[in-house]
């Protein structure tokens, strides 16, 4: 029986995939938006693309007309590290991806003109890491 238990367990560990270390909360952390912006916090979305495994990640936020939106995407250091981020209305209609001519860029900014249910999903394009943070801040238009 003993043997029988330790070849089960030698099957499962050897079987398992595993994953580096995905710190999306830290890297959410650390994405906050730039107080001198002047815009504030309000949202933030952890990242992990479990190396690899998972090819989109979704959240669902609700947006106000007359409201700007940023939306900061912090995966390497200094960059995106390939964490592509699409926004879509509430018909699924992309209204604004951070994936501009083929370059990943660190933040989009969305003046929203129809309050209503937005979606924001998370692809990689060349990433190493498949993993990162994004917050969303807001102020007011005007």
């Amino acid at each position: 029986m003993k043997r029988l238990v330790f070849f089960i367990a030698v099957l499962f560990f050897s079987t398992s995939i595993s994953y580096g270390q995905c710190d999306a909360a830290g890297k959410a952390a650390g994405c906050a938006p730039n107080p001198d912006s002047g815009y504030t916090l309000i949202k933030s979305f952890e990242v992990d693309g479990k190396g690899g495994a998972k090819e989109k990640i979704e959240y669902s936020y609700v947006f106000t007309k007359g409201t700007k939106y940023l939306v900061n995407v912090c995966g390497g250091a200094k960059t995106p590290d390939g964490v592509v981020v699409t926004l879509y209305d509430k018909y699924r209609n992309k209204v604004a991806s951070n994936n501009v001519d083929g370059k990943v860029v660190p933040a989009i900014s969305y003046p929203c003109s129809a309050t209503g249910i937005y979606y924001i999903t998370y692809t990689f394009v060349e990433s190493k890491d498949y993993c990162g943070g994004s917050t969303i801040g807001f102020k007011r238009a005007g």
